[in-house]
């Protein structure tokens, strides 16, 4: 039974300021505390999914709000993100219903983990700005790898952010602090706005819930993004592992659970 009472509208805001403030510093990972917290108190998978997008298109806003600020944007960067990752984006959100949560769970679950475990064991990755020479290949590479990343952020969506930051970091060379800018302001606001958009023609969405999603997003993402920029690229590379490998594991046991 879903119930629309003010402590839950205050819990929602709750688990959306937490859970966008987490994810605006490490650069993704709202999901993994959002869309399971819809599904508890009552929503199917399917709208609780769509419901998170719409919210997590506010986290984008917020952080933007933030790095706009700074500065943090390269243009020709963001066109490939937005370019390659959005035909992605849109595959994923129509073979969602396709898969099994299970498994679509612990194949993500093992992914997240070799992402924290990857760049805790390269102490100096993302550390410092090493931009890739711009090259045919270079450009087609870093785009496949972007579309591949959004076909699993439109149909996987927990965690998916990490997988932008570290492509960022590794084969584009950002520093963790600008990968991380690009992850929310792009995911956030291009490729979670594009799957908004399409799960919510093919579903459902729980509008109720949405405003007190939405405030919190927004709250966390500025706050976030704010605490990202102030503590730098070694912080930012520690929170990033301990989320991912948090992620992981709590992925992993629910996808055994399921």
């Amino acid at each position: 039974m879903i119930t629309e009472d003010l402590p839950v509208q205050l819990a929602l805001a709750v688990v959306a300021l937490i859970s966008n403030g987490l994810s605006a510093f490490a650069g993704g990972g709202a999901g993994l505390v959002q869309l399971p917290a819809l599904i508890l108190l009552g929503l199917d998978f399917s709208t609780a999914l769509a419901t998170h997008k719409v919210a997590s298109v506010a986290l984008g806003v917020g952080a933007a709000g933030r790095h706009w600020r700074a500065s943090s944007l390269d243009r020709r960067l963001s066109a490939l993100v937005l370019c390659a990752g959005l035909p992605g984006v849109v595959i994923g959100a129509n073979l969602v219903l396709a898969i099994p949560d299970n498994t679509a769970t612990i194949c993500l679950a093992f992914l997240t983990l070799g992402l924290g475990l990857y760049s805790s064991r390269r102490p100096r990755l993302g550390n410092d700005e090493h931009r890739r020479a711009v090259t045919g290949a270079t450009l087609w590479v870093g785009a496949f790898g972007l579309f591949t990343i959004g076909i699993i952020n439109g149909s996987l969506t927990s965690g998916t952010g990490l997988f932008v930051t570290l492509w960022l970091v590794r084969w584009f060379g950002l520093s963790y602090t600008r990968a991380v800018a690009h992850t929310l302001i792009l995911v956030g606001l291009g490729w979670n706005g594009i799957g908004a958009l399409t799960l919510g023609l093919k579903g459902d969405i729980h509008w109720q819930w949405l405003p007190a999603l939405i405030v919190g997003s927004l709250i966390g993402g500025y706050i976030g993004a704010h605490w990202s920029i102030k503590q730098g690229d070694k912080v930012v590379k520690q929170a990033f592992e301990i989320l991912a490998l948090i992620m992981g594991f709590s992925l992993l046991a629910r996808g055994l659970l399921i």
